[in-house]
């Protein structure tokens, strides 16, 4: 998988102000072949995202307890191409779990688009904090701003510059060797009205190793 793709582990999604194209590769790993025309237009759909709608669905073995404040961490980089031309801006955007605790009410599941997990599963659902939400909106106003500098010739952004966002949650998982081969999938919602769509799918060890990968390191496609 190349920097230019949205992971779920900590590498991230780079997006060149101005022109929002992304690229993914189909063969990408962990990521379903149902996901890929949805990731595709994640970065643009991260612009028109509704913060207080914005979620991720994690299923994972019932028995696995995350450490104390493990919680899915959005990471956002804006940066110019030009160097100076404007301040990077680097955030980190906490979630939390809906409601406190882990979801296992099926009806809730339900009005959330989400079917309860088998026997010996369960889900965790996250939302961004006040905060987050807050944060997520300014940032979404700073990339609009740019790309209108860059479309107007005029302006901090007119040079072009380069948003990357990614979704670390490795911090849920628990450092357990008895769960290394236990399946874990990660779910996303953007909007209410879009639903959940599988992000990625795999072991936890897999999670961990992907984890472990510097951000923007290339990795060979398969």
């Amino acid at each position: 998988m190349s920097a230019s793709t949205f992971t779920v582990t900590r590498r991230a999604a780079t997006t060149s102000i101005g022109t929002l194209c992304v690229g993914l590769v189909a063969a990408c790993s962990g990521v379903p072949l149902t996901s890929i025309p949805r990731l595709l237009r994640l970065n643009g759909q991260l612009l028109d995202a509704k913060p207080a709608e914005f979620m991720v669905a994690i299923q994972l073995d019932a028995r696995m307890v995350p450490p104390p404040g493990g919680v899915p961490v959005m990471e956002v980089v804006i940066e110019p191409s030009v160097p100076g031309a404007f301040e990077v801006i680097n955030k980190k955007l906490p979630m939390r779990l809906v409601n406190g605790q882990a979801t296992t009410d099926s009806t809730a599941l339900r009005s959330f688009g989400l079917e309860p997990a088998n026997s010996g599963r369960r889900w965790l659902v996250y939302s961004f904090t006040p905060e987050s939400q807050a944060e997520l909106e300014r940032i979404q106003l700073t990339i609009k701003r740019l790309m209108r500098d860059k479309q107007s010739g005029s302006g901090p952004g007119k040079g072009g510059g380069k948003f990357t966002a990614g979704m670390a949650q490795e911090g849920i998982a628990a450092r357990d060797p008895a769960f290394a081969n236990t399946r874990w999938e990660s779910w996303l919602q953007t909007r209410q009205a879009e639903g959940f769509y599988e992000l990625w799918s795999g072991t936890v060890g897999a999670l961990m190793k992907e984890a472990g990968r510097p951000k923007a390191e290339p990795e060979a496609t398969r």
